[in-house]
């Protein structure tokens, strides 16, 4: 749209321009002409006066193609021989014998001319109308004042038509383009049939992609697989630690033993995070379709709040609430989210279960630090840890909430940050079985946990 109205403009301008230097070309030449025709017609009517003789005089006045108006002009002013014209003169022009003067008035262009006859000095003066001068201005004019919008209209239009045409490929392109993402490297952009510079750019993009896969592939791969390997040294290590821990050893090495308990655990957690990942990178994270209440994981997460941390007050209401979805996965999450509020709650924790039209609505929160505007949508990437009070030291990997995320979305939810009046909280929206909000009758239906 914006070429075509360019093109319009531009093509508007230059036809003003064109024309303005036309109209002014065609007036200067028809001016030019009739300037000829009074200046013919005057060298004859002169050569007729000076020559004395009244029958070439008469000839003279007669012969006419332009109807031109001529008057001779005696010494005394008067009009002594006449064409087409009253007796009163059409100038005060009186030039010198022998030369001419210029004027347009009336509609006329008109010529003097001084000459001596026989009979004395006499002024010739010649009128040729100006009207086909004005015809002819007047009808480029209007040519151009109907032509110009239609020829800008046309053109406008063609650039929009042709334009359109020759972006619809790139449109496709960007479509597809947009569509792509880490799960669907495969794609390809639609490469189009003329062989031109979009085309090119397609092929070079698709090779680009190309390459982006293979880098890809290689990574996950190299990821499962260490991963995999991983597993069986971390089990032996946390074995081990679990028949050192509970031998009679001293105080300094069992607390070196705990220590390789403890980071031999978080390895073991990393370790199957990352397996998570890379399994959820290959293909869409398979989830089973299971009936499953939510309301009961969310209570089993409560548990675990209170006996994990006793010195934490537990808020919010839990309402029965049925979902579709694999009850694995969905208690991967809670687990990831109680982790995750567990580690920067100071003393209440906010965990609230609610549904409606179609939806369940899953509020896990803190009254710790809250999350700035801008690290809303980073918090949620794969080995985040945001600065100062979410650091390592307090035992999170930075792929808890890159998994939550997945999980969700597996389910055909979706998960982000909201406010609290003191710190942050996650909330998480998944559909609810049949989609129409169904829930059980229990018997801690709307329980308040605070």
């Amino acid at each position: 749209m914006r070429s075509a109205l360019t093109a319009g403009v531009v093509v508007a301008v230059a036809s003003v321009l064109a024309g303005g230097i036309l109209l002014i070309t065609a007036r200067s030449l028809l001016l030019a002409d009739i300037q000829d025709a009074a200046d013919d017609r005057s060298d004859q009517v002169t050569a007729a006066v000076a020559s004395g003789d009244p029958t070439a005089l008469r000839f003279a006045l007669r012969e006419d193609s332009w109807g031109s108006l001529v008057q001779i002009i005696g010494a005394d002013g008067t009009v002594t021989a006449r064409r087409a014209t009253s007796r009163t003169p059409l100038t005060a022009l009186r030039p010198a014998v022998g030369a001419t003067a210029y004027e347009e008035s009336g509609g006329y262009w008109i010529q003097a001319s001084g000459v001596r006859a026989p009979a004395g000095e006499r002024t010739v003066l010649v009128a040729v109308s100006l009207e086909f001068v004005r015809y002819g201005s007047n009808a480029i004019l209007t040519a151009l004042l109907v032509g110009l919008p239609i020829l800008a209209a046309a053109v406008g239009v063609a650039v929009f038509f042709f334009v359109g045409r020759t972006l619809r490929p790139v449109e496709a392109m960007r479509g597809r383009a947009a569509s792509i993402t880490a799960t669907s490297l495969h794609a390809r952009l639609p490469v189009p049939i003329a062989e031109d510079e979009i085309a090119a750019l397609a092929r070079t993009m698709n090779t680009m992609l190309e390459r982006i896969e293979r880098s890809a592939s290689a990574q996950r791969r190299f990821v499962a697989d260490a991963s995999h390997e991983l597993r069986s040294p971390l089990t032996t290590i946390h074995a081990n630690a679990d028949l050192l821990a509970a031998a009679n050893l001293g105080e300094t090495p069992a607390r070196a033993v705990r220590r390789i308990h403890d980071e031999s655990r978080r390895m073991a957690r990393l370790v199957d995070d990352l397996l998570l990942l890379a399994r959820s990178d290959d293909q869409e994270l398979l989830v089973r379709r299971d009936d499953v209440d939510l309301d009961d994981l969310l209570y089993a997460a409560r548990e675990r709040i209170v006996v994990e941390r006793p010195d934490l007050l537990v808020e919010g209401a839990i309402d029965p609430v049925r979902v579709t979805g694999d009850p694995d996965r969905l208690a991967r999450l809670l687990r990831n989210l109680t982790d995750n509020t567990l580690r920067y709650a100071r003393s209440t924790v906010t965990l609230s279960l609610t549904a409606g039209d179609g939806v369940a609505e899953i509020v896990v929160g803190n009254d710790g630090p809250p999350i700035a505007a801008e690290d809303r949508e980073r918090v949620f990437g794969r080995f985040i840890r945001l600065d100062d009070s979410r650091s390592r030291e307090s035992g999170g990997t930075g792929l808890g909430l890159a998994i939550a995320r997945e999980i969700v979305e597996a389910h055909g939810g979706s998960i982000d940050v909201l406010d609290l009046r003191q710190g942050a909280a996650l909330r998480v929206r998944l559909p609810t079985a049949g989609g129409s909000g169904a829930q059980r009758a229990r018997g801690h239906a709307g329980t308040d946990l605070s």
